[in-house]
């Protein structure tokens, strides 16, 4: 397998297409977001890389993507549920004779099947959660820090979101963790290396273009409901954080236009740092990422990752001699 992070606005997407394009390869998604259905704009899903068209704009191939739109906006969906739902995606691919291409930012997704880290359904704590009730986002968070384990600390912007991760972490203390229900999966794993600059310009770009795109139409429909899936709750919808948490606090008159884009804006280019953060730990934790220049032609970065490719097999094949 070929594994490929990045920060948001870092460009994953497309190098993911491209590299399944030249291995005739189908592409697995690695984002806790986009999961869900509608939910489009607002995760970033960027649905346009996965189809190819010819110079007059005639689709010639379209790129499977896995575990995209799997379940319904408002549901709560688990790593627990993220690793079955990778492994059935993963072997049905193999049993195909085609490589999978792991893509995403959600580093705990990507790190939990790379290692094959058992994760079970963490069910709620009553009283755990009654001793937290009323606690600041500012006092969870110190909590969290309490707590060493591999869970996910980019997308807690809310108390709620930070009280569930508080739940999750004390439950895998004091259950075992890290067994190993999953095999650990032996993948070249190409992370793209970005300028913080350059990362917080594309951000703030993709932004303006997200909304101007609809995104704030989006969240309305949401909360208003379609004929493909129910009203979602405002607070439900704001327990996803980042452009969901923001841009619902607009909708439902909490904040200004202005508030709500520059608070966001914030909220974005704080993520992606965390992100960059998680990758670090991945690499302290043994997982080496072979770093690509972003900034480079489409061409020529798809040219190294089959170089690093060819060099991923060629160790592995003198490790199985040995």
């Amino acid at each position: 397998m070929i594994t490929i992070v990045g920060p948001t606005a870092s460009g994953k997407t497309r190098l993911a297409v491209d590299v399944a394009l030249a291995f005739d390869a189908e592409v697995i998604s690695a984002d806790s977001r986009q999961v869900y259905r509608g939910m489009t704009l607002g995760t970033g899903k960027d649905l346009d890389d996965y189809i190819v068209c010819d110079k007059d704009g005639k689709v010639q191939k379209v790129v499977p993507c896995h575990l995209l739109d799997i379940r319904e906006p408002g549901y709560r969906y688990s790593i627990f549920e993220y690793q079955q739902d990778f492994h059935r995606a993963y072997n049905d691919i193999l049993s195909r004779g085609k490589m999978p291409v792991l893509c995403g930012g959600s580093g705990l997704y990507v790190e939990s099947v790379l290692k094959g880290y058992e994760m079970h359904e963490v069910p709620e704590n009553p009283a755990l959660r009654e001793q937290l009730a009323g606690k600041s986002l500012a006092e969870l968070t110190e909590i969290l820090k309490t707590y060493k384990s591999l869970h996910n600390t980019t997308d807690t912007d809310t108390a709620k979101r930070a009280i569930r991760e508080i739940e999750i972490r004390d439950y895998y203390r004091n259950h075992a963790q890290q067994l190993t229900a999953y095999p650990a999966i032996d993948s070249l794993v190409v992370g793209i290396d970005i300028d913080r600059d350059l990362r917080r310009e594309r951000i703030s770009r993709r932004l303006r273009e997200r909304l101007e795109a609809g995104m704030i139409d989006e969240v309305r429909d949401l909360l208003k409901g379609s004929d493909a899936h129910a009203p979602v709750a405002p607070e439900n919808l704001i327990y996803y954080g980042l452009e969901y948490k923001y841009l619902t606090m607009y909708v439902i008159g909490e904040l200004s236009y202005d508030e709500m884009v520059r608070q966001l804006e914030i909220a974005i280019h704080q993520f992606a740092k965390r992100q960059m953060t998680w990758f670090r730990g991945m690499e302290r934790r043994g997982i080496e990422i072979q770093w690509v220049d972003g900034t480079l032609p489409p061409d020529e970065k798809v040219s190294i990752v089959k170089k690093m490719y060819d060099d991923f097999n060629n160790k592995r094949q003198r490790g199985g001699a040995n």
